[in-house]
C-alpha cells in the first residue's frame, strides 16, 4: 500500500471532491481517480460514493480515516529520521535510456559515497520510463529531453547534451544513398527514432525498411556487419569510427542535437537518497563542463 495513495485518499475525503483534491495536490484528476480505484481494489472495499456534487465517504471509508491519519503521521516521523544526512539509505529505483554516456561515472560516484542505498537500475525508452516514473514504479529516470516529458507532475534535472549521427559500415557514399538503407532503431517512444522520423517527414520521404533491436550493442554490431544504418549519439560510436569499422554522417542541428535529463516526480518531500543522486548529477555535470580532460572516478569521489 503506497503512502501517497493514502494521502490522496485523505485529501479527497477532506475536500469531498476529486477535482478539488487534484488541484490541491497538483495532480491530474485522472491520476487521482486511478489511484483511488487502485486503493479500493487493493482493499477490496468501496471508499467513496459518487454523486453530482462530488464524493462522500462510505461507512468503510469513514472507519479507515483514523488509521490512515496514523499511518501518514508515522510516515512523516520516518521522513524526519531519514532526512538526517548521516543516514542516507533505503531503496532507490531508477532507470535510463540506453545511451547516457556518463551514467557509469554518475552511478559509480554515487554508490561509492552512499553504500547504504539499495540502488536498482533498469533500461527502456523515454516514453516508457516517463510513464513508470509517473506511475510510482520508478523514483526517477535518465531520459531524452522532449515534449513528451513536459508534464506538470515531473521535475527535470539537466544532465548532458549530445549529437546524433547516422552510422554506416560503407565509406564514401553520399547521404541520400545511405538513407535508402534499412534503418535499425529502438522501439516506439525512443527520441532518436523520433528525431530521425522528423528528418524523413521534412524531406517528404519515408524509410525504405526498418528493423527494431533491443540493445545498443546489438544495433552497432548489426551496422558493422552491414545489416543497415542507425541514428545514435556520436560518442557511443566514436571508437568504432576511429578504428574504421564505422563511418558517420551528420544531419542539420535541429534533428541531431539532443539533451539528456533526469526526471522525478514533483513532491513536497524528496528522499535523502534521491536528493543525493540529484546533487551528484549536478556536480559531475559542472565538472565535465569546466574540465579540459575526461573525468575519472578518482577525480570525483573525494568531492
Amino acid at each position: 500500500m503506497n503512502i501517497r495513495d493514502l494521502r490522496i485518499f485523505q485529501e479527497v475525503a477532506n475536500c469531498g471532491s476529486i477535482n478539488q483534491a487534484a488541484q490541491r495536490l497538483n495532480y491530474a484528476q485522472s491520476n487521482i481517480t486511478s489511484r483511488i480505484q487502485k486503493l479500493e481494489k487493493d482493499l477490496n472495499i468501496q471508499l467513496f460514493r459518487r454523486h453530482p456534487k462530488g464524493v462522500s465517504l462510505t461507512n468503510e471509508g469513514k472507519a479507515l480515516i483514523p488509521y490512515v491519519q496514523q499511518m501518514i503521521s508515522l510516515s512523516e516521523k520516518m521522513k524526519m529520521i531519514a532526512s538526517n544526512q548521516d543516514l542516507v539509505g533505503g531503496e532507490l529505483k531508477i532507470a535510463s535510456v540506453e545511451t547516457v554516456i556518463e551514467l557509469p561515472l554518475i552511478l559509480a560516484t554515487y554508490i561509492k559515497r552512499y553504500e547504504q542505498v539499495d540502488l536498482t537500475l533498469s533500461t527502456g525508452v523515454t516514453a516508457q520510463l516517463r510513464d513508470e516514473v509517473l506511475e510510482y514504479k520508478l523514483d526517477g529516470a535518465f531520459v531524452t529531453k522532449s515534449n513528451m516529458i513536459n508534464d506538470p507532475q515531473l521535475e527535470q534535472v539537466e544532465v548532458f547534451d549530445e549529437k546524433l549521427v547516422i552510422i554506416s559500415n560503407k565509406k564514401d557514399r553520399p547521404l541520400d544513398e545511405i538513407m535508402r538503407e534499412p534503418i535499425i532503431r529502438f522501439s516506439e517512444g525512443c527520441m532518436y527514432r523520433a528525431k530521425l522520423n522528423e528528418w524523413f517527414f521534412d524531406q517528404g520521404e519515408v524509410p525504405s525498411k526498418t528493423m527494431e533491436l533491443g540493445t545498443l550493442e546489438t544495433m552497432i554490431n548489426s551496422v558493422i556487419s552491414g545489416l543497415g544504418i542507425a541514428y545514435i549519439p556520436y560518442e557511443v560510436a566514436e571508437r568504432y569510427i576511429e578504428d574504421g569499422y564505422l563511418h558517420y554522417y551528420e544531419l542539420p542541428k535541429q534533428y541531431s542535437k539532443i539533451s539528456t535529463v533526469f526526471i522525478y516526480r514533483k513532491s513536497q518531500y524528496v528522499t535523502p537518497a534521491l536528493q543525493k543522486l540529484i546533487e551528484t548529477i549536478d556536480e559531475i555535470r559542472e565538472r565535465l563542463l569546466t574540465s579540459q580532460q575526461p573525468l575519472k572516478l578518482s577525480d570525483i569521489t573525494e568531492g
